[in-house]
């Protein structure tokens, strides 16, 4: 048990490492300006969007691009509507002055240059050409706006922005003598995407399993302990045997503060060595993380069938006594996991993602627990400090978000870190993924399941008690993440800037209004009478 312990403590330092921002993918990088200095006016009013731009080579079907349309001209938004045509490079290669050549109809390629973008497209639309687009200076990509004094805006045709590196790809077909055609269009996205429903459920549901399977440990425990009691013709050992077998991890409000720290020093660390090795350290750590937990789950699951097996031990090598039901499964988790590592870049493999880190979270909320609201609101409150500062205030620090960069897998050739619950965009016509970090379910979970943990050995009944509303609260922080993460277009947000104000709050003020807050805050769980008396009473007897 000890190694168990060990081990998951250690799984729970590397899961958490990246907490809780939920960011929309983007793949065409982050796009920056200061827009508020530019507001709109009449021919400059338009949002932004982002653009496709689909390529072929010779008349077949090649690259994908995506830029940002401007404030100015009209970019159609059904693919019907968009017209296949040729792409040509401008002369001069800014467009910072008159054409030397009139073109009919032709998409002009621009270098961004010092001129303002809409001289660039005033030139290109009296030469003739269909449409501009501008390769920017930079991987990412930048709004297009129009100086407050400008007047000459009546811009009919489509201006897109589009990074450094598309742009150099874009050029070097254009070298080879190829023939290339591009077409330009907007699709808009849904509403409301049905795997932010899915995901929210699938949040939602792991913390409401977990709680349950912890608080129902939780009181088998004191039943057990109690059963011990009453039947005291023994000594102490047997209370002490019992103890020994639990495997429960108590977080005190140091280890808590001391986390966060650490976590903040290891994102640092990912954040300057981001790279495929490292990337591949990540995946091995989730594996085996994964492995443990899926194995868990597996056992507890099963032991209701195969009781003999599961209570039936063997003595192995570093790892200790471990059931011949654990033996059974623990080949079946391990292949899971390595087939998952190896086809982790299939189209499907969130799926084997998404259930090790279920499995995982559900088995670290049940080893790992707070004992009480007290260290619940040290814990959420630092993560809350944590959350805003990584996902907002390192932009000023790193030039960028450091939590962003991080979960999306900037600069490591990869599709970001492991430690995700993600789902597939599948209604987005830019596609993608909809992400929630392992800490947006885990450290609220940890609130949710002491909550349960409590109301059943209090016997309180679901309305009565603390849980239902504590889950009510967690999914409607949820939501509202989801909800501004839509308002803010896809920009990641620091989900546990919702979550632990609805969560934390909810339990804290209900606890005031009951009078059970200072039994929340300091014991964490109902006034009972102390074993020790309970046991020299029945020796006296």
């Amino acid at each position: 048990m000890a190694f168990r312990r060990l081990l998951c403590s250690l799984t729970l330092c590397a899961v958490l490492l990246i907490f809780s921002e939920s960011p929309a993918k983007v793949t065409a990088g982050d796009i920056v300006h200061d827009d508020d200095l530019a507001p709109k006016k009449p021919g400059c009013e338009n949002d932004f969007v982002l653009v496709k731009v689909q390529t072929w080579i010779d008349g077949m079907e090649d690259e994908e691009f995506v830029g940002v349309g401007a404030r100015f001209g009209k970019i159609v938004s059904k693919e019907k509507n968009a017209n296949q045509t040729h792409l040509v490079l401008s002369d001069p290669r800014d467009c910072c002055s008159p054409l030397k050549r009139k073109f009919s109809g032709d998409i002009l390629m621009v270098d961004r240059g010092k001129c303002k973008f809409t001289v660039k497209a005033n030139f290109a639309e009296a030469a003739g050409a269909s449409a501009v687009l501008i390769v920017n200076n930079e991987r990412e990509l930048y709004k297009m706006v129009c100086d407050p004094d400008e007047t000459d805006l009546d811009i009919q045709i489509p201006a897109v922005m589009l990074p450094q590196d598309a742009g150099n790809t874009l050029e070097k077909m254009l070298s080879n003598g190829s023939s290339v055609s591009v077409q330009l269009y907007s699709p808009k996205r849904p509403e409301v995407d049905i795997a932010e429903v899915f995901l929210w459920l699938m949040a939602v549901g792991t913390i409401l399993c977990a709680s349950y399977w912890s608080a129902w440990s939780a009181r088998e425990a004191a039943i057990e302990q109690d059963k011990l009691l009453k039947d005291a013709t023994d000594d102490f050992s047997n209370i002490t045997k019992s103890t020994e077998r639990s495997s429960v991890v108590d977080i005190n409000t140091i280890s808590a503060v001391l986390f966060v720290v650490v976590a903040s020093c290891f994102l640092i660390l990912i954040y300057k060595l981001m790279s495929i090795w490292f990337i591949e350290l990540l995946v091995v750590l989730f594996c085996i993380g994964g492995v443990e937990g899926l194995q868990t789950c597996l056992v507890a699951l099963l032991s209701r069938w195969f009781s003999r097996a599961g209570e039936s031990f063997v003595k192995v090598p570093v790892l200790g006594a471990v059931s011949y039901l654990t033996l059974a499964v623990s080949p079946f988790c391990i292949a899971f996991a390595v087939v998952w590592a190896v086809y982790r870049d299939a189209s499907f493999a969130w799926i084997g993602q998404d259930i090790l880190g279920i499995a995982l979270i559900i088995t670290v909320l049940q080893i790992v627990r707070i004992p009480n609201l007290k260290v619940g609101t040290v814990l959420l409150g630092c993560a809350f400090i944590y959350d805003i500062f990584w996902v907002f205030i390192s932009k000023k620090l790193f030039k960028e978000s450091v939590m962003i960069v991080v979960a999306r897998g900037d600069r490591s050739g990869e599709d970001g870190i492991p430690m995700l619950l993600k789902i597939p965009r599948l209604f987005d016509p830019w596609g993608g993924y909809s992400i929630i970090g392992f800490g947006d379910i885990l450290l609220p979970g940890l609130v949710v399941a002491f909550s349960l943990r409590y109301d059943w050995l209090a016997n309180k009944r679901l309305r009565t008690g603390y849980f239902l509303w504590a889950m009510v609260a967690y999914g409607l922080g949820l939501l509202i993440t989801y909800v501004a993460l839509n308002l803010m277009d896809g920009h990641g947000q620091p989900a546990l800037l919702y979550i632990v104000p609805f969560t934390l709050g909810t339990f804290l003020a209900l606890g005031r209004k009951r009078g059970d807050l200072r039994i929340l805050w300091e014991r964490g769980e109902p006034e009972r009478l102390c074993p020790h008396v309970r046991l020299e009473s029945v020796m006296q007897e």
